[in-house]
């Protein structure tokens, strides 16, 4: 699903239904049983399997085509981790910040790489990086711990000290300029230097070794707390789907077919951005009332 996001509402704009490749007639993997039963599920001919980063994309390019802006784009780690799908969007002039896994390599800012001596033979040797690359987990721990800084992102929902009275979203970040690496990236930049990005980790106090990590290409310019902000905003999405599943029977589909599924979350999506909008326009005095 996408969803578009503030710092105060969120609703869900777009959806794919992902075909397995064992339901794909053209796929090597296709399961003729399956295959068999795509009629019965009214699944278009025209239909196959496609990744889901790859639908994630074709979702942001249909959005796009509606005339409504994309600024940036966040994803968690299923996303950030592919190669393709950071280049896709970087191809396409967004901005992202995307979460990553812990064996997402890359080398460091300062890293040059350099040429080995032409023997005359063959093609020209193209320049690498003398250095392996790191894991961001290995960067960030090499950082050091005192390298974390405080960040305050927003107030929770539970009862605190904050101004709003609800418990502060806190916790302590570092944020290094990096190069990702990888087999995809180097393809993309072959011949030059592996572009530089920032990397984003949560390090709480209590904890041995950093817990996650973002990758963004915002500008080098933008201050950790911006950093921190944009990357936590996807709380919003989770937000979202537990108030379709609890409250708009997102997860009590139980038919069988393409077409069916398509309505039922389409009518959700509906009923949520009304409750949204219902939130956004009345009092909270009207809102407890209600």
């Amino acid at each position: 699903s996408l969803h578009l996001a503030s710092d105060n509402a969120s609703a869900a704009v777009n959806w794919r239904l992902f075909l397995p490749e064992s339901w794909d007639p053209a796929s090597p993997k296709a399961d003729a049983a399956k295959v068999s039963r795509r009629a019965r599920c009214g699944i278009p001919a025209e239909v196959g399997h496609v990744e889901k980063w790859q639908l994630a994309l074709d979702m942001i390019d249909e959005t796009r085509s509606w005339g409504l802006d994309v600024p940036l784009v966040i994803a968690d780690g299923g996303y950030g981790d592919t190669a393709a799908f950071r280049l896709g969007l970087e191809d396409r002039g967004l901005d992202y910040a995307v979460g990553i896994s812990t064996t997402t390599t890359a080398q460091p800012q300062d890293a040059q790489p350099c040429t080995a001596a032409y023997t005359g033979r063959g093609r020209r040797p193209a320049p690498a990086y003398p250095q392996a690359a790191k894991t961001v987990k290995n960067l960030v721990i090499a950082a050091g711990k005192r390298a974390a800084r405080p960040v305050q992102w927003r107030e929770g929902s539970r009862p605190g000290s904050g101004r709003s009275g609800h418990k502060r979203m806190y916790s302590r970040f570092v944020a290094l300029r990096i190069r990702p690496a990888g087999r995809e990236i180097r393809k993309a930049t072959v011949g030059t230097e592996l572009p530089v990005r920032w990397l984003l980790a949560e390090w709480p106090a209590t904890e041995d070794e950093p817990v996650q990590f973002w990758l963004s290409n915002l500008p080098e310019t933008t201050p950790l707390p911006v950093l921190v902000r944009t990357a936590k905003l996807r709380w919003r999405i989770e937000n979202d789907y537990r108030e379709m599943k609890q409250a708009l029977g997102l997860a009590h589909f139980e038919g069988r077919t393409w077409p069916g599924w398509h309505h039922h979350v389409t009518l959700v999506s509906v009923a949520h951005a009304f409750c949204t909008l219902q939130r956004l326009t009345r009092s909270p005095k009207e809102t407890a009332l209600a």
